[in-house]
């Protein structure tokens, strides 16, 4: 009946210490895409103040990103691509 449960997380388990071992170059690695906030913001003609609260992000998070002390994370990053690829349907959206 092929392979069970059992038998493909020990499978999993060998890859991991094989890759932690660096025995392995087997593995995916995601590359998260992240707009460049601030070019974003200043293509838009926005302030700070303005992207922020258009968007409903806490401007100290803004600030953080564009200064380089953080960085979004992956679901924070699909929305400023939404934001950046869709500003006007995006806003119209938040807009309730």
């Amino acid at each position: 009946m092929g392979t069970n449960f059992g038998d493909d997380l020990i499978e999993s388990m060998n890859q991991a210490v094989d890759y932690a071992k660096g025995q392995s170059k087997a593995t995916q690695v995601h590359v998260v895409e992240v707009p460049d906030v601030r070019s974003l913001r200043e293509r838009l003609k926005m302030s700070q103040q303005t992207f922020a609260s258009t968007y409903r992000i806490p401007l100290a998070t803004l600030k953080g990103w564009e200064q380089g002390r953080r960085q979004p994370d992956a679901t924070v990053a699909a929305y400023l691509s939404v934001i950046e690829k869709l500003p006007v349907e995006t806003q119209v959206a938040l807009e309730s």
